[in-house]
C-alpha cells in the first residue's frame, strides 16, 4: 500500500520506516500519526519482521542534500485552519497513541535519528527501544519556548533515562544537543558519522533478528513495566516468562542448536 508521509520498505528480517514530508522536515500531521500507527500494525502481524529502524528521508533541493528525522509538529499546517476543543484533544490522543504504539510493538524498535528532531519527533524517538544518531543530528524539547508542553509520555520516559535533574533542564531549557552529547547524557546508544547511520542501524538491527522473538518480547514488555513492579513480582513475572518459553518450539530449537552446535533457527512459536 502507498502512503503519502510515510515510506516502508524490508532489509532482510529489518523493517525500515521512513517519515516522508522532506519538503517540512517530516514534520507530523495527522495522516503521518494514522500511516505510520497503520504500519505497526501491519508489521505486528508479519513473522518475517524481527525489528524495526524509524528514520527520517533527507530533502535533496539544487543537488544539496539536507537530513532531517523530525521537525516536531507542523506548526504551519496547524496554523492554517481553526480547530474545535474536540478536535485539539483528537490530534493528541492521536499522537500519544502512536507513541504508545511504538513503545509497546513486540519488537526491537530502533530510531536512527539522521537530522535534527524536535518536539514530536523526539518524543517518537524516546518511544523507541534505541537511539542512534548521526554526529551532526540533534535531540531537543522546544516546548516551552513555543508556549505548548512536551507529550508522548516523556516526562516519564526521559526522567528514567537521563535522571530527574537532567530530564528538568533539556525540557526547561529547550537545549538541544548533538549526537555524541546525547551519548554523554544517556539519550543516545552511539553516534557515527551521518553517512554510516542507517548502515550502523542495520548492523545493530541484526544482532537482534536471530534471537528468539518470543524471548525479545517478554523482555521488552517485563522492562517496560520493571518500575512499577516490585522485587517480588518481578521474580514471579520472570519466572512465568521462562514457564511460557519452555512451551515454545523455539526454546526446543535453542536446545538443539545448542547440542548440535550450530546457530538456532527461531520462528517464533
Amino acid at each position: 500500500m502507498t502512503h503519502a508521509t510515510v515510506l516502508f520498505e524490508q532489509q532482510d528480517q529489518t523493517g525500515i520506516i521512513r517519515l516522508n514530508r522532506p519538503h517540512r522536515m517530516n514534520a507530523v500531521i495527522e495522516t503521518m500519526y494514522e500511516e505510520l500507527t497503520f504500519i505497526l500494525k501491519t508489521v505486528v502481524s508479519d513473522p518475517r519482521i524481527r525489528v524495526l529502524i524509524l528514520t527520517g528521508s533527507p530533502r535533496v533541493r539544487h543537488g544539496e542534500i539536507k537530513e532531517a528525522f523530525c521537525a516536531g509538529a507542523d506548526l504551519k499546517h496547524h496554523a492554517s485552519a481553526e480547530r474545535s476543543p474536540q478536535e485539539k484533544r483528537a490530534y493528541i490522543e492521536l499522537a500519544h497513541a502512536t507513541c504508545q504504539k511504538l513503545r509497546t510493538l513486540p519488537l526491537p524498535v530502533i530510531a536512527a535519528v539522521n537530522g535534527p528532531a524536535r518536539g514530536a519527533g523526539t518524543e517518537l524517538a524516546m518511544n523507541c527501544d534505541f537511539v542512534l544518531m548521526a554526529d551532526t543530528a540533534t535531540l531537543a524539547f522546544p516546548e516551552t519556548g513555543l508556549g505548548t508542553m512536551v507529550g508522548g509520555g516523556v516526562t516519564r520516559h526521559l526522567e528514567r533515562t537521563v535522571g530527574l535533574m537532567r530530564a528538568r533542564e533539556l525540557i526547561y531549557t529547550g537545549r538541544s544537543l548533538n549526537g555524541p552529547d546525547s551519548v554523554v547524557a544517556g539519550l543516545a546508544l552511539f553516534s557515527v558519522p551521518g553517512p554510516r547511520l542507517l548502515e550502523e542501524a542495520l548492523g545493530f538491527a541484526s544482532r537482534m533478528t536471530h534471537k528468539a522473538p518470543l524471548s525479545i518480547a517478554f523482555a521488552k514488555s517485563l522492562m517496560e513495566n520493571a518500575p512499577q513492579r516490585s522485587l517480588t513480582d518481578a521474580y514471579r513475572e520472570e519466572s512465568e516468562a521462562i514457564l511460557s518459553c519452555m512451551k515454545t518450539q523455539d526454546w526446543q530449537e535453542g536446545i538443539d542448536a545448542f547440542k548440535e552446535k550450530r546457530q538456532p533457527t527461531f520462528k517464533g512459536i
